[in-house]
């Protein structure tokens, strides 16, 4: 507990609002270095990130997590300061400490009790860090695993420390996620006073029809391992503030959370084709953040559940829910990928915390998943 405790305020202690690493990529390389590790800095921009990789044989098991957090806020609205480590009633309070400096904390101090044990162990063991996770994420993870890529250089497994659990350590998993699709919609009218609107277009009137009818699809019925397809308008800009003046032009900007049921390509030709019935001009930009990934049964999941029974005493549920992680860019180049880390509750939230006893769990569950899958 205490190395790990230390470690983890040493990170919180630097604040790595994304996507400055603020310096937390050197002390994790330091004590990687110590342990034996071959680390590889790889800066793309502003961003950190370093590859780090234990052995030269197969299997690679990798634990992958970001430095960076998002911004914390109004500081007074802190009981202490968002970037000064403070332990309070069995809670360490900061700005990543669930997200996700705890779970660095935690893999750094499991893989270094794992070594001391197993000093010649089969295999490789990784870590992909990158400072860009909380921010565009287009030069970390990203860049790195098309780095790795280029060499042909294989994760088999992959563990991302995202904070995944609801109540106690362990009881979800991220075993996938949804895809998210992006689009902005820019329709053109004619200004005009409110006054006289035949000659004036407006686009938010001739938009209206369009939503009704985007609202109402049925994109998919979802499948086992997700839930059907949404569809959510996230932000409508239009007008000169004026209450008297009919809008020139509007812009739209809406998102799909799909599942592995439907494809970039179908939620693309249904838009297109719901708008080509209501405009005769348009401007339409796509974004595609993510495609949906999902780890099936298999050695990886059974030695997550496996080592969360044997650490904890509980089932754990597999779940695809939340948002995107950086998870979306591992999975694709095959490799089996969880995601499995502290309670969530506080996250990019103001007094941010982790209990003292999740470190501690947290890093006997990484070491057993370490046994797990490198000793058996």
């Amino acid at each position: 507990m205490t190395t790990t405790l230390e470690l983890c305020k040493a990170l919180i202690a630097r604040p790595s609002i994304s996507p400055d690493d603020k310096g937390c990529q050197d002390l994790l390389i330091d004590e990687l270095l110590s342990l034996g590790f071959h680390v590889e800095q790889l800066t793309f921009g502003k961003v950190s990130n370093f590859w780090a990789r234990r052995g030269s044989k197969d299997p690679v098991l990798c634990f992958a997590g970001h430095t960076d957090v998002v911004p914390p806020g109004n500081i007074t609205d802190w009981n202490c300061d968002p970037f000064i480590p403070t332990v309070l009633d069995g809670l360490l309070f900061g700005r990543g400490a669930a997200d996700m400096k705890g779970s660095l904390a935690a893999m750094i101090s499991a893989v270094r009790a794992f070594i001391t044990v197993h000093p010649d162990h089969p295999g490789s063991i990784a870590f992909l860090i990158t400072s860009d996770e909380e921010s565009i994420a287009i030069e970390g993870t990203k860049k790195v695993i098309e780095t790795l890529e280029s060499r042909a250089e294989k994760i088999t497994w992959c563990i991302v420390g995202e904070p995944s659990s609801t109540t106690l350590t362990g009881d979800v998993i991220r075993v996938g996620r949804r895809g998210s699709l992006n689009g902005i919609l820019q329709v053109n009218g004619t200004l005009g006073h409110v006054a006289y609107p035949q000659l004036a277009r407006n686009p938010i009137h001739s938009f209206l029809p369009a939503l009704t009818e985007l609202c109402a699809v049925q994109w998919d019925q979802g499948n086992a391992y997700f839930p059907p397809t949404s569809f959510q308008i996230s932000n409508i800009n239009a007008g000169t503030g004026a209450n008297n003046v009919i809008p020139g032009s509007m812009e739209v900007l809406f998102n799909f959370r799909f599942s592995t049921a439907i494809t970039v390509a179908q939620l693309q030709a249904t838009t297109a084709a719901i708008f080509n019935r209501h405009y005769q001009e348009y401007d339409l930009q796509w974004n595609l953040s993510g495609s949906p990934f999902i780890t099936q049964a298999g050695k990886l999941v059974a030695a997550a559940q496996e080592s969360i029974l044997e650490v904890m005493g509980i089932e754990t549920l597999l779940s695809t829910g939340g948002g995107t992680s950086d998870g979306r860019f591992i999975a694709p180049t095959g490799a089996q990928v969880i995601e499995l880390g502290p309670c969530n509750s506080t996250i990019h939230q103001v007094n941010e915390h982790i209990a003292l006893v999740e470190l501690d769990h947290l890093s006997a569950i990484y070491q057993r998943l370490l046994e797990k899958l490198l000793l058996t």
